[in-house]
């Protein structure tokens, strides 16, 4: 991708499968964890950069290693 190209949006079965989840974990991530996510009519998408940096400050460690 170059630099002036903006990222695509991904689905929630692209999502889950990045990050070898289930729909229901990415689901309550973004209702408990504020997991960066775009409702779109009936649909969740994800920009995965923003993932990635919600991931990597913690935003899925479990709770007991926070």
């Amino acid at each position: 991708m170059s630099d002036n190209t903006p990222e695509k949006w991904v689905a929630m079965d692209e999502i889950c499968a990045y990050l070898d989840t289930s729909r229901d974990t990415v689901i309550r991530w973004i209702k408990e964890r504020k997991m960066p996510a775009a409702k779109m009519g009936r649909f969740w998408k994800f920009k995965i950069s923003l993932v990635d940096t919600w991931v990597m400050a913690g935003g899925a460690a479990d709770e007991a290693k926070k």
